[in-house]
């Protein structure tokens, strides 16, 4: 790529990123298959012809990605009809934490891992993608389904217990947080249930300035990203996720009655910034030490997949799905997420996991995300096959 010293490599890359979306994005539609993909792939193809020289760039580009995603889940929930749902999101994602766990610990029984090691994997498997999941439900119009808001309640509670796990990984680390820093998380926690307390009895809030903006667009757009990465930066300084804080700000901002005019100013940047997440996924995969590590890699694939759409199908069935609609859920909520590439930094920081071990994580998660829609439709093609089938 010789020729493109010449030119200035941040617009080079903005060129070569838009002619590789426009054609790869081009010949997924043609085979119904959502974007994601696409993106992933792009990131694979620029990590193999080596012409991002600041991966990190892209990184934390995706991070700005997954902070407006969530600030648009946010948007899209009312918190009344999510705590009518609180049996489903909790129980169910507990119970998917703890089978996870179980399973890993009699793995690495008979592999003869650490007791650590076994509960970081069980906390990587038992998390799902709310970027992917939330994408497929709204590529196939059941986002507002009996279905659609289980799997969300279930996603948004695993977004929230990312903060108690990431804690227990740096125990097992060895690394006790210090007390200051617990009591500041303790009063975020508070503050922020205070604010979901006050949304859930008022139902609907006034917001101060949403009058005055009505016909304003330019500042329509400061005061949108201002909502967004306002509210994620305030949870940060309280040591939590800024990816909840942003979904805190939408919640305000559905309460607010304001998110039509947001929706229609933030879009865009959502869809670039999500894309530069999930090229970031494909830009990490280490193709030398997945076909060095191929029948271990794929062995777990099978497995997480199995088990965790056989355990979501069967937490889904038992909060009142019908068969048909806990299998799909359980396909949607197959894969690992990308908050699992937090908990496996923070297990390689602390000594938990070595370089190998957190290779394999990375490459098993980048996997699941790429077969994610594939495992969908392959649940969906063969539900219908069997609807079709003469029942006896």
């Amino acid at each position: 790529m010789f020729f493109l010293a010449a030119f200035d490599p941040l617009v080079a890359l903005i060129a070569i990123l838009t002619i590789l979306v426009i054609i790869v994005s081009y010949f997924l539609k043609k085979m119904k298959q959502p974007f994601i993909v696409g993106y992933i792939l792009i990131g694979i193809i620029l990590g193999q012809i080596d012409i991002i020289q600041d991966s990190e760039t892209i990184h934390q580009l995706g991070e700005l990605g997954i902070i407006l995603l969530m600030f648009f889940i946010g948007m899209e929930i009312s918190l009344p009809d999510l705590v009518s749902k609180w049996k489903v999101a909790v129980l169910g994602t507990l119970a998917q934490v703890g089978f996870s766990i179980l399973l890993v610990l009699g793995m690495g029984y008979l592999f003869d891992w650490n007791i650590s090691r076994s509960i970081i994997l069980g906390f990587v498997i038992s998390l799902s993608s709310s970027a992917i999941v939330i994408k497929l439900l709204s590529d196939k119009g059941i986002l507002d389904s009996k279905v659609g808001q289980n799997v969300l309640s279930i996603l948004l509670t695993q977004d929230i217990i990312i903060v108690p796990l990431l804690i227990i990984t740096s125990f097992l680390g060895g690394d006790k947080p210090e007390l200051s820093s617990m009591i500041l998380m303790i009063v975020g926690g508070l503050f922020i249930t205070s604010i979901l307390a006050y949304i859930y009895f008022k139902r609907e809030i006034k917001l101060p300035f949403s009058k005055g903006l009505e016909k304003d667009h330019e500042l329509q757009v400061f005061v949108a990203i201002l909502s967004c990465f306002g509210c994620a930066l305030l949870t940060s300084l309280f040591g939590l996720s800024a990816a909840l804080g942003a979904f805190i700000g939408g919640m305000i901002m559905h309460a607010g009655k304001s998110t039509e005019w947001i929706h229609d100013v933030l879009h865009s940047l959502r869809v670039i910034f999500v894309a530069f997440f999930f090229i970031g996924i494909g830009l990490q995969l280490d193709f030398s030490f997945i076909w060095a590590n191929l029948s271990e890699i794929l062995f777990m694939l099978v497995l997480v997949y199995v088990t965790n759409h056989i355990i979501n199908s069967g937490i889904l069935k038992l909060f009142g799905n019908s068969w048909r609609e806990a299998i799909i859920g359980g396909s949607l909520l197959g894969q690992i997420g990308e908050l699992s590439f937090l908990i496996s930094l923070s297990a390689l920081n602390f000594g938990i996991l070595q370089d190998y071990g957190y290779k394999f994580t990375i490459s098993l998660i980048s996997m699941t995300m790429i077969i994610s829609p594939f495992w969908v439709g392959l649940t969906e093609l063969l539900l219908s096959k069997n609807d079709r089938a003469p029942h006896h």
